[in-house]
């Protein structure tokens, strides 16, 4: 076996997907919300300048600190969904990696029987 192989359980990185995948789901939805709710805000502030134009009325509804500070909160969320994505596709690889090792070492097995 090569010098840079460690002993991997496989069982620690399918708990890690047992446990990433609610939190991936949940970062999931809170970031597809938030952009949901992004264009009911721009509408809720549109309508507060009804007076003027439509151009008019979405140079506002960008401009105003709600709308940014929806944005900070849209970032926060795509920010936390990649992170557990990751965290899922680390895994995944992880998995990956242990079942071709396994393979190898039966192929190894079988040419030294």
């Amino acid at each position: 076996m090569p010098a840079y192989y460690n002993e991997f359980n496989p069982q620690a990185s399918l708990e890690a997907m047992h446990k990433t995948g609610p939190l991936l789901a949940e970062a999931r939805a809170e970031r597809v919300w938030i952009e949901e709710y992004r264009k009911s805000l721009k509408a809720i502030l549109m309508k507060e300048h009804a007076a003027l134009s439509a151009v008019a009325q979405e140079r506002e509804a960008y401009a105003d600190p709600r709308y940014l500070a929806h944005l900070d909160a849209l970032k926060v969320a795509v920010e936390a969904e990649e992170a557990a994505r990751w965290r899922m596709v680390t895994a995944q690889a992880a998995v990956e990696v242990w079942r071709s090792m396994e393979a190898s070492n039966r192929g190894m097995d079988r040419g030294t029987r």
